[in-house]
């Protein structure tokens, strides 16, 4: 009886750590080991080369990639797909931008 009130003990620990465990957290814990950029400077980059309104921003792991996915409404109202390697803050993609000429 203990061992199996032990094992259910060990069981709850572990989904109460899954639970506390969010995306956020891991994204903090990601930041603070240097493992990816804060994402104010990945929005200082953006909104400086795509000013515009933010519609939609996350983090995403991309085969083993983090990167930084943002939609953004521009002046002209298109709208930006842009995604950026959150370690590095590097450019990878942008979707629905009109090349300069």
């Amino acid at each position: 009886m203990k061992s199996w009130m032990a094992l259910l003990a060990m069981c709850l620990a572990t989904i109460g750590e899954a639970i506390a465990d969010s995306d956020h957290d891991r994204a903090r814990r990601a930041v603070e080991q240097g493992l990816i950029l804060p994402f104010k400077d990945i929005l200082a980059k953006v909104q400086q080369a795509y000013p515009g309104q933010i519609l939609e921003a996350e983090l995403d792991d991309e085969d083993g990639i983090f990167v930084y996915e943002l939609k953004i409404l521009s002046s002209d109202g298109r709208v930006v797909e842009v995604v950026y390697d959150a370690r590095t803050g590097e450019l990878m993609k942008a979707k629905g931008v009109t090349p300069k000429r």
